[in-house]
């Protein structure tokens, strides 16, 4: 009897990315794993500089700013000076990978090429990827399909419209079978839509004051090199957090206000940041733009997806004061003894032009005409509801995995909108000690409650990603528009979401054009020019 790859995973002889090779691939990872760098030979925390993460550089052709992206493998100084380098796969080289900041309306096309290497250096799987501009109201071939992968040795080109509101966008790989392996060797990135009239109505940081902050874990081996075990099909939980690619940065900052657009790019931490002096931070936006009004905020949830745009006040602390930013963590997380720490905060007196008036502003109703926000649980046409749940060894979206879309020839779906339809999603976590964090591809959406009562605060705003928390249920009105075709609901917990916890949803009509796997080919990079 021939077992097919759901039999596999069932019984647990298939690890992630669909290996071939289960008993090698667990050898390996035990052997890192006794292999752990000691918090002897970890930097200490805020012993190193933040850093900002480099900016995309394109060339303008008509009203289309294309980007030329490079996927590749390079030894980077992760842990700092004097101590062993690091295998990272970065967009150009780098992890985070290059900030992408296009104005909107601005139509952006990014080559992406792919020159990993053909294998995973440990885990031993292929090292095909697909890049999910995760926010973007893509066509369906540009949106990261899970399927839709390039071959190391191969290029795809993305069209990306970007005629949404201002927003924290995020790219990353979303290659099926693989996702978490290749994020957490470092493909992610930020991307920024931008409204300068926004801004300045609204008197928000800009420049040096409006700065990303990517947040993840990890953990290394006494040669420096990541160690990734998935645990059982669960997760995986580092003991280093890092910022922006550093271990626990410092960053000096002035005596004036600063935006910070926080992601977390982690496979399945959650955070819960707070400041060490207990003030208050103000969150102006959340996943989809800003938010209708400021939200002031001691500590939130963050979890794995979620970006937050958050005003901190520097503006009453004396030159010299150290502030933390802390994590406290969530139910379920596996913490170790440097995980409550993010990063910290240096107080400078370096002057700034004080006559500038996003120094000492927060805005009160960044967006109170937010289109997303303006829904009503009258406007839909339907409600639907769908279980996140692991049952026979599988984890399952509405009763799906994403090998139900395999075998149906990518033709099963969860649902079909109409097109321009508004509709209620109900979705309910059954599985237990697990929270899932839940990505609606095309859509924005609002949080309507959670088991009945009104949503948190700070999460007030538009969303992409929800936090299912352990045995919530939870309540989101959409509308589905701006594009049709298939897109993608998934776990962004991403070892979840590799071990098939995906459906997919049919926007309008299904056409040819706009198939998500065979409208636009991945060319060799031969073919390049």
């Amino acid at each position: 009897m021939e077992l097919s790859r759901r039999d596999l995973l069932k019984y647990g002889l298939l690890g992630s990315a669909a290996m071939l090779l289960p008993l090698e691939r667990v050898a390996r990872t035990q052997l890192l794993l006794s292999d752990r760098m000691p918090a002897s030979g970890l930097p200490k925390p805020y012993e190193l500089p933040w850093r900002v993460p480099p900016v995309a550089h394109g060339t303008t052709i008509g009203n289309t700013d294309v980007y030329n992206m490079h996927m590749e493998a390079v030894k980077a100084n992760v842990l700092g000076p004097g101590r062993p380098a690091t295998t990272i796969w970065g967009y150009a080289g780098t992890t985070p990978g290059p900030t992408i900041r296009v104005k909107r309306g601005r139509r952006v096309a990014v080559r992406h090429c792919q020159t990993l290497p053909a294998t995973h250096p440990d885990q031993l799987y292929p090292s095909t990827t697909s890049v999910h501009l995760h926010g973007s109201a893509s066509l369906p071939q540009y949106d990261g399909y899970a399927s839709d992968v390039t071959a190391a040795g191969n290029f795809k080109d993305y069209h990306y419209p970007n005629f949404q509101d201002a927003r924290t966008l995020w790219y990353h790989d979303h290659g099926i079978h693989h996702t978490a392996n290749n994020a957490y060797m470092g493909l992610a990135a930020q991307y920024h839509i931008v409204d300068d009239r926004v801004d300045q109505a609204l008197n928000l940081p800009t420049g040096e004051y409006d700065l990303p902050l990517v947040v993840k874990d990890a953990m290394f081996a006494k040669n420096g090199e990541l160690i990734y075990s998935d645990n059982s099909e669960s997760g995986l939980y580092g003991d280093v957090n890092l910022v922006n690619g550093v271990p626990w940065p410092t960053m000096k900052v002035k005596q004036r206000i600063y935006r910070f657009r926080i992601l977390v790019a982690s496979i399945l931490r959650s955070y819960r940041p707070q400041l060490s002096t207990g003030d208050q931070m103000y969150v102006v936006a959340t996943d989809a733009g800003l938010v209708p009004e400021t939200v002031a905020v001691k500590n939130f949830r963050h979890s794995m997806a979620e970006r937050y745009e958050v005003l901190i006040d520097f503006r009453k602390y004396p030159v010299g004061t150290k502030i933390t930013m802390q994590n406290l963590s969530n139910p379920n997380n596996i913490d170790y003894d440097n995980t409550n720490k993010i990063m910290q905060f240096e107080v400078v007196g370096d002057p700034f032009d004080k006559s500038d008036p996003t120094w000492n502003t927060i805005p009160a109703t960044p967006n109170p005409d937010s289109e997303p926000m303006t829904l009503t649980a009258a406007d839909a046409v339907r409600t639907r509801r769908f279980a996140v749940d692991r049952s026979n060894g599988l984890w399952q979206f509405g009763g799906q995995t994403w090998e139900d879309v395999i075998d149906s020839g990518y033709q099963k779906v969860l649902a079909n909108p109409g097109f321009n339809d508004v509709e209620i999603w109900e979705i309910e976590n059954r599985s237990g000690g697990w929270f899932h964090p839940v990505h609606i591809h095309l859509v924005d959406f609002q949080i309507l409650s959670r088991n009945g009562r009104p949503p948190f605060p700070y999460e007030r705003g538009p969303k992409d990603v929800v936090y299912v928390g352990e045995g919530e249920t939870v309540r989101l009105v959409m509308k589905f528009e701006h594009q049709q075709g298939r897109y993608m609901v998934h776990c962004h917990n991403l070892v979840h979401e590799d071990h098939d916890m995906m459906g997919q949803f049919l926007v309008g009509t299904d056409r040819p054009e706009l198939d998500p796997i065979e409208a636009s080919r991945p060319k060799p990079i031969s073919e390049e020019f």
